[in-house]
């Protein structure tokens, strides 16, 4: 979303202790975790909102919603056992969800990125790499500003939509695609 930010602080913190002060703070940002340092970046905006709202009125058309799965944005995802990142937007099955109420951690198996003009490149690479490895299937990249959806299957594959081309969820989302102007009208 935007250009994430090392807080100044005397040391790492640990995962217990950035929970106990981070987890439901409210002062307009998001805080990750990442190897004991927080990192503090801009929450979604209303642009961006609109971004998932269509998303989710997509969403709600597809099996994988009859099935009782559904989208989240910015909720906690350990990608390792030294990294909580707090993706844009996230896809759980039905079956994800049940295991999430019986108190289990799950990884989403796609996850959308809205790209901001302050985001770092490193920053985005790093947390796509992150992604792949705790098991996400797909991964977007949505950039606003150049209207572009650059559609990720492996860290090394990508299928970059624009205009007319369609943008796909599948596998993790089999019937959840769009147009990739559709997801700018309106921004």
């Amino acid at each position: 979303m935007s250009n994430s930010a090392v807080l100044e602080q005397p040391a790492t913190i640990s995962l217990t202790n950035f929970l106990q002060l981070y987890d439901k703070k409210e002062d307009g940002y998001k805080y990750e975790w990442n190897d004991g340092l927080i990192l503090k970046s801009e929450r979604i905006n209303q642009e961006q909102t609109l971004i998932f709202l269509l998303l989710q009125r997509l969403f709600v058309q597809t099996k994988a919603f009859q099935e009782g799965g559904g989208l989240a944005t910015e909720t906690d995802v350990m990608t390792s056992l030294t990294q909580l990142r707090r993706p844009d937007i996230v896809f759980f099955s039905g079956e994800q969800i049940q295991k999430i109420q019986e108190g289990k951690d799950q990884v989403p198996t796609w996850v959308a990125e809205v790209i901001s003009k302050t985001d770092n490149i490193n920053t985005v690479q790093q947390k796509l790499d992150e992604y792949f490895d705790a098991g996400v299937e797909v991964v977007w990249h949505i950039y606003p500003l150049s209207e572009q959806v650059y559609v990720y299957t492996a860290p090394d594959i990508v299928t970059i939509c624009r205009n007319e081309r369609l943008c796909s969820a599948a596998p993790a989302i089999v019937e959840l695609e769009v147009e990739a102007q559709l997801l700018f009208q309106g921004i």
